[in-house]
């Protein structure tokens, strides 16, 4: 291992020959249930070996760290498994909620409400979101953006026919 870890090829072909028939045995125990490939697995398992082969301390025996190393492998590949499995079960099981329904639905309304707002002009859309939004009066929005109330209005008016036009737009485009 230490060969290997020196980056010497034939390092690694040694370490490979005395371990792959004991953990390919061993991961094929483990393996029954769920019928993995093998295989697979013992190449997983080398590859994170190869990862790791600086963590390994030359004062203690390979078999270990490498069993170590191959038993994460199998437990990452059962937990996946295990994971996709009961996905699996769960969309054939379950049927579509009809709130999933709307609340798709609504985000996709506010995604077309935000895009059509970003069309309108910055000031027709502060105006705009100030009073239909926020609820503010045209006279606070008018103090607050330093115009007049009627300025205000207008503005807000004329962001919502901006947006009412970009939403049909949208919806036409959607057809």
């Amino acid at each position: 291992m230490m060969r290997y870890q020196a980056g010497e090829i034939e390092g690694f072909e040694r370490v490979y020959m005395g371990l792959a028939p004991r953990l390919r045995a061993w991961l094929a125990r483990q393996r029954l249930d769920l019928g993995a490939d093998v295989d697979d697995l013992l190449q997983e398992t080398f590859l994170q070996i190869h990862r790791s082969r600086h963590t390994y301390s030359p004062e203690r025996p390979v078999a270990p760290w490498a069993y170590a190393i191959a038993r994460h492998v199998y437990l990452m590949d059962r937990r996946s498994r295990t994971r996709k499995q009961a996905h699996e079960l769960h969309d054939q099981v379950e049927p579509r909620d009809p709130a999933a329904d709307r609340v798709e639905r609504a985000i996709e309304a506010r995604e077309r409400v935000g895009r059509g707002l970003a069309a309108t002009t910055v000031r027709r859309r502060a105006s705009l979101v100030l009073h239909h939004v926020w609820g503010f009066s045209f006279r606070e929005i008018g103090r607050l953006l330093r115009i007049r109330p009627d300025a205000a209005k207008r503005r807000a008016s004329r962001g919502v026919h901006d947006l009412r036009q970009e939403l049909t737009e949208d919806e036409e485009k959607l057809r």
